[in-house]
């Protein structure tokens, strides 16, 4: 009898680990399968980023002047404007005209964050200014800007074109 009672035990108890191992087996792929879809979503969600980056970057490529085309045309107005009226009256108006023109053009250029270089009187700077020629002077030290030739231009602290100068060089005795 002890060892019937031991066979209905032991079958007592495989049958009782059978549905505990089955809800522990179905409790893992319902787990496996949470974690899948979670992972999926994951992914979706990182290549949305990675298109909508695209698309940001895209754009600002194509529109990055915008703000400055928008300026620039009212320069184009006014450029029209001075010429139409220069040529109908030539001489002061059209002076005016340009002068207004300029105005304008340094203005935009601000609002772009775009900086005009001019350094006249100013020590030479080799990363902001390009010697063109070297000039000698009495009258200031050496290395300094006597003339500009040609300004230059920074984008936000970045240079567009250095300015194109005339340096001062120390005078050489029996000269100038």
């Amino acid at each position: 009898m002890n060892e019937t009672n031991q066979a209905d035990g032991q079958a007592a108890n495989g049958q009782e680990d059978a549905p505990h191992a089955d809800d522990a087996l179905a409790a893992a792929e319902a787990k496996a399968l949470d974690n899948r879809n979670q992972y999926l979503r994951a992914v979706a969600e990182l290549e949305n980023y990675r298109k909508r980056a695209e698309r940001e970057v895209e754009n600002a490529r194509k529109y990055a002047i915008e703000r400055f085309a928008q300026e620039l045309v009212t320069v184009g107005d006014a450029l029209e404007a001075g010429i139409n009226a220069g040529a109908q009256n030539p001489g002061p108006a059209l002076l005016e005209g340009a002068q207004a023109t300029l105005r304008q053009l340094h203005r935009a250029f601000e609002k772009a964050g775009i900086k005009i270089i001019d350094p006249t009187s100013q020590p030479f700077d080799p990363d902001w200014h390009e010697a063109m020629v070297a000039q000698e002077s009495r009258d200031v030290p050496a290395n300094t800007v006597l003339n500009v030739i040609q300004k230059g231009y920074s984008l936000n602290g970045r240079l567009l074109r250095p300015a194109r100068v005339i340096v001062s060089k120390e005078a050489t005795s029996g000269d100038i």
